[in-house]
């Protein structure tokens, strides 16, 4: 029996992928195979040995050290993708909440005090200071082009806009999903200076912290929109109030509430609402619970940030996987391992993502536990499992 602790409320859809003939789930439960969770902090969290999984029913995994993990032989599953649609639509709304000030808007209205016909006099006294611009025809910028800037950029077409978009890591399935009239930007710079609108859409890391600054602020249009559904430390807020004060930005839309622009009056500030839809948290459980399932079953690894994407069809019954150190001729002290207990290798997969790799191999037979013991006793290797 496979057990799988819970530290948030995971939607029953996904806890359903667990056959509970083979799979215990519960919130308490000792020595567990797997961990799923959403938004609980797992730094500083003694995690047991008996743990072989970590599933994030999410795409960020800032709550969680990874870096620990994956010095265990633990892969991080995430679900890339599964919430990109609610996070687009949060998005479409934040454009059009920042083209025609609708919040502002929506305050005063809230405020007007006196009779029906005292409270159309000050609408038409007052609407004045709330005119906004159309979104067809302006030039949005959108930064990042994974599975939610690919949304976002072909929904922004289909109202009218003209977009630009930039990213150096494209991949060949996102190109494949992005509209053809999608302009291409040569660089962070570029994009910026020819928006009306910025949207990010790049995940945290010592490359992106910061990313949009003061003096990426000034090469943006006066008077632009910067639209924040990444992560808060992506922008430098400090430089991002001083360009609000200065009129340089027009509005910040961001779904990370902070002291810096909590209360500025050109700031749309939104409590995390990115992935909170019902459709967004099934979708999520349901990538996340399955893939999780799929390595501890099949020892097959899709979606993980810390380690590489390996899958490989069951040829036999007895399987072996390995996470490892990415250093030369582990694979042939493995393979010399499994010769000298007269295991023959019916199918081998290897794979690296930097410093770490990971293996999986069919043989003939059962692996004895003293092959075992002297596989996961080479320097370098982090986890050895059977399957």
């Amino acid at each position: 029996m496979l057990k799988i602790r819970t530290y948030n409320n995971i939607s029953p859809l996904g806890l359903e992928k667990f056959p509970r003939d083979r799979y215990e789930v519960a919130s308490e439960i000792q020595h567990p195979d797997a961990i799923l969770l959403r938004s609980f902090d797992l730094h500083g969290v003694e995690i047991p040995a008996t743990v072989k999984a970590v599933g994030r029913a999410g795409a960020g995994v800032n709550n969680i050290p990874v870096s620990e993990y994956t010095q265990r032989g633990v892969p991080v599953f995430n679900a890339p993708g599964a919430n990109a649609n609610a996070v687009k639509e949060l998005v479409l709304a934040g454009m059009l909440l920042a083209a025609r000030k609708i919040c502002d808007a929506w305050n005063y209205a809230k405020h007007l005090e006196g009779d029906d016909d005292s409270i159309h006099h000050q609408v038409e006294k007052g609407k004045k200071a709330f005119v906004g611009f159309e979104l067809t025809g302006k030039t949005l910028g959108v930064l990042g082009l994974g599975a939610i800037g690919v949304k976002v950029a072909n929904a922004a077409i289909d109202l009218g806009m003209n977009v630009i978009g930039y990213d150096p890591l494209l991949t060949v399935e996102s190109a494949w999903m992005l509209s053809s009239k999608v302009a291409r930007a040569s660089s962070v710079d570029d994009l910026i200076s020819r928006s009306d609108l910025v949207t990010l859409h790049v995940p945290l890391g010592e490359q992106t912290r910061h990313l949009i600054n003061g003096p990426r602020l000034g090469f943006m249009k006066k008077g632009a929109v910067l639209l924040n559904f990444s992560r808060s430390p992506v922008v430098d807020e400090d430089a991002v109030r001083a360009a609000l004060d200065s009129g340089q930005l027009q509005t910040y839309v961001c779904d990370f509430p902070g002291q810096a622009l909590l209360s500025h009056a050109k700031a749309i500030v939104l409590p995390h609402l990115g992935a909170s839809t019902h459709e967004a948290e099934e979708n999520c459980a349901i990538m996340v619970a399955e893939r999780v399932r799929d390595f501890l079953e099949n020892g097959n690894i899709r979606h993980s940030v810390n380690f590489p994407e390996v899958v490989m069809p069951r040829s036999q019954g007895h399987r072996l996987a390995i996470a490892n150190e990415n250093v030369p001729n582990m694979v042939g002290q493995i393979s010399s391992a499994l010769a000298e207990a007269n295991l023959n290798i019916i199918d081998l997969l290897n794979k690296s993502r930097g410093d770490y790799a990971y293996t999986l191999i069919d043989l003939n037979a059962a692996v004895p536990a003293e092959t075992l013991e002297r596989i996961g006793s080479i320097k370098g290797v982090l986890s050895v499992r059977t399957l």
